[in-house]
């Protein structure tokens, strides 16, 4: 199979095939998940949850972003490799750019960057700089002391539209993919339409153009106990990690998963 780049993804969006991401941060994963095929290997700043500890992503340097990226990189077998920026690296465009070259430095292909319209300019000076960008709009987890909890965003009709608006503002100013976290599910299958970029979606529904997962959350795995509503445990019913990989992929391109019980309604 020939490597996963950003123009294989924008023909999977073509030609209507769902794409798969997994989080991962080591090299046994990365190798696991990209030969059962998952297109896309995030290295999410997740890892401060699920691998540190905390009770948020916030704690999470860019030193720990590169270390666990460069691991990834080590293992892949041909995914693009997809890199979080963590809490407060691209307050500035000067920021955004240091901390953008250590990740692509350590093996990322691409860097993700929470926040919304206020970035385009940002966006497009990285991607003027050979940066390619994901934007995450909706739930960004860096700006839940903002939100005051881990809540669906875009439920209100001014805030849906300021998500549809944000969404087209950042294509425009470069974004090469969208990422929409727990967002109405009609509201996602609108932005998905509405731009020509992959939507991948956690949380938005089947609309979008992929699905994304937590590694831990897709292999039954919680330090709280809290299974989100969009989590489904893959490894119910199969024999190992390799099966559980496998079955994620079939459930996302079968588009069996997510389900309308894993969606949110406005």
């Amino acid at each position: 199979m020939p490597d996963v780049t950003l123009t294989t993804l924008n023909g999977l969006k073509a030609k209507g095939e769902k794409i798969t991401m997994l989080t991962c941060y080591d090299a046994t994963f990365a190798k696991a998940a990209s030969e059962a095929g998952v297109e896309v290997l995030l290295v999410g700043d997740s890892l401060g949850m699920v691998l540190q500890g905390h009770d948020s992503t916030l704690p999470v340097s860019t030193a720990d972003m590169a270390y666990h990226t460069a691991c990834v990189k080590r293992g892949n077998a041909g995914a693009l490799i997809l890199a979080d920026l963590p809490f407060m690296a691209n307050a500035t465009p000067e920021l955004t750019f240091t901390h953008s070259a250590m990740l692509m430095q350590a093996g990322a292909h691409m860097v993700k960057i929470e926040g919304a319209a206020w970035l385009a300019d940002t966006i497009t000076l990285l991607a003027q700089r050979g940066v390619p960008v994901c934007a995450h709009l909706g739930l960004t987890p860096q700006a839940v002391n903002v939100f005051g909890g881990y809540k669906v965003q875009g439920r209100q009709q001014a805030q849906a539209e300021q998500l549809r608006q944000d969404a087209q503002a950042l294509e425009q100013a470069g974004a090469a993919m969208l990422l929409l976290e727990c967002v109405p599910t009609a509201l996602a299958n609108e932005i998905s339409q509405a731009v020509t970029i992959p939507v991948i979606g956690i949380g938005a529904g089947s609309g979008t153009d992929g699905q994304v997962l937590v590694l831990h959350d897709m292999l039954g795995l919680s330090l709280s106990g809290r299974v989100a509503r969009f989590v489904h445990n893959f490894m119910a019913g199969q024999n190992d990690i390799h099966g559980a990989l496998a079955a994620y992929v079939k459930a996302v391109k079968d588009v069996t998963f997510p389900g309308s019980q894993h969606g949110f309604s406005a």
